[in-house]
């Protein structure tokens, strides 16, 4: 088959039937079709016939559909690739991305998203190449997982789905909170941020849904709730897991019928608003013990996102200093240059019990009490000092279960570290890393 002027899509299907109908559609919207039932026979298409996009099934004979995009990628860098897959995870999400292709659609397929995932698909081939997805210094993302969380943040930015940020305190729900909310279709409306524990319960209903004059002591004039001031935008719940259970009940109104009353009021106020959630607390067993609602719950987690602690995401560790390095320099009228090696080395070992936002508080303390142009070790907290990386006889069970599972790798590939990493999921730098944390020999 000869490509001509037309724009060519790879259909990649072992399905006849579906492909059949995949080719009617596309034909039907002006595009030509090339036809393959397997992932060994997409590659060599791509290298042989060069088509403008390539739409993949996930599970397929040979060689299955995420296998396939990364043998694709190591022949062509910019030919778009749209995944088909019935098993709508996050975790397949996150497996899309890292492998290479643009986005994915789930079967049964609508064909009206079809067209404008591949519509998006083929402008995409006229953006320039990215290194990092991560453009703005407010994001900073070195580690794998959180590129891939990252990536996924922007896929789910330009749906109007809930998200539910889940993660210890410090590590930065907040921070992706507003990158979902700059990627998505409401960024230039209202963004509207709510602490749920910071409020007693009748203060939150207030903060959360307005009040009416004399609804109770104290409310002296009418005023407007958060979901009403985030109407066509967004509003931010953060520390969700904290509130009562009628308040609970009052929010799954707002999101299922988009309608509540103020405190003390009988107009019924409409509100077309997006919801994004944060907590520290383990919400499934929050519901299992019956102190938060199961029907909020799934409502809240269309699409959860666990970010990880600090202390799991080290190589984010020197970026992030640098940057809250730069940040507080400023800030605090100084000219920092940078951190010594001495210093970053016991930053990079510590633990950050207290995530992100302790890294920063002890970068501008190191900034304020610094006599000279670096951050030395004598101006860190002794805590950090005193911090190392812990031998194997020490770590925590899911550290041992990594570092098991890293040498099983390592043995099974007969030590070569390329393939290990592949193996794992990791790039080479990062399986390096892990092996020098975990005093694992690369003999």
């Amino acid at each position: 088959m000869i490509k001509t002027h037309e724009t060519w899509i790879l259909v990649a299907d072992d399905d006849r039937a579906h492909r059949d109908m995949l080719r009617a559609n596309l034909e039907h919207a002006g595009y030509s079709v090339m036809e393959v039932t397997n992932g060994s026979e997409a590659v060599k298409c791509v290298k042989t016939q060069h088509p403008d996009l390539v739409l993949m099934d996930m599970r397929m004979p040979e060689m299955d559909g995420l296998t396939a995009v990364r043998e694709i990628r190591k022949i062509d860098q910019r030919v778009p690739i749209l995944i088909m897959t019935a098993y709508g995870t996050i975790e397949n999400a996150v497996q899309t991305v890292k492998s290479g292709a643009y986005d994915y659609i789930l079967k049964p397929l609508d064909m009206s998203v079809l067209l404008k995932t591949i519509k998006v698909g083929l402008q995409k081939q006229d953006e320039p190449d990215k290194q990092s997805l991560i453009a703005s210094e407010d994001y900073i993302a070195e580690s794998p997982v959180m590129k891939d969380i990252f990536a996924l943040a922007e896929k789910v930015a330009r749906s109007e789905a809930s998200v539910l940020l889940t993660g210890e305190s410090g590590t930065g729900k907040e921070v992706l909170a507003n990158f979902i909310q700059e990627k998505s279709a409401r960024s230039d409306k209202p963004f509207v941020k709510v602490n749920c524990a910071a409020l007693h319960d009748q203060l939150l209903e207030s903060e959360l849904f307005g009040h009416e004059k004399g609804a109770f002591t104290g409310a002296v004039a009418q005023r407007k709730g958060r979901f009403e001031l985030a109407d066509t935008g967004t509003i931010f719940l953060d520390e969700i897991g904290d509130m009562a259970l009628e308040t609970q009940a009052k929010i799954l109104r707002a999101l299922q019928q988009g309608t509540f009353e103020r405190l003390g009021g009988t107009q019924t106020i409409k509100t077309d608003c997006r919801v994004i959630a944060a907590t520290n607390k383990d919400l499934e067993a929050a519901v299992a013990a019956g102190r938060f609602r199961e029907d909020l719950y799934y409502r809240l987690s269309v699409v959860p996102m666990r970010i990880p602690p600090l202390r799991e995401r080290r190589e984010d560790i020197p970026a992030l200093a640098n940057y809250f390095l730069k940040k507080h320099s400023e800030k605090n009228r100084k000219h920092m240059k940078r951190i010594a090696q001495e210093a970053m080395d016991k930053l990079v070992a510590y633990d950050w019990p207290g995530n992100v936002r302790e890294l920063s508080n002890c970068i501008e303390r190191a900034v304020i009490l610094s006599l000279g142009d670096d951050i030395t070790l004598e101006s860190l907290p002794n805590s950090i000092k005193q911090s190392s990386s812990a031998p194997a006889g020490e770590l925590n069970i899911m550290e041992q279960a990594e570092r098991s599972a890293i040498l099983t790798a390592l043995r099974s590939c007969g030590g070569n570290k390329s393939l290990a990493a592949e193996k794992l999921g990791i790039n080479r730098k990062t399986l390096s890393s892990k092996m020098q944390r975990y005093n694992i020999s690369e003999e």
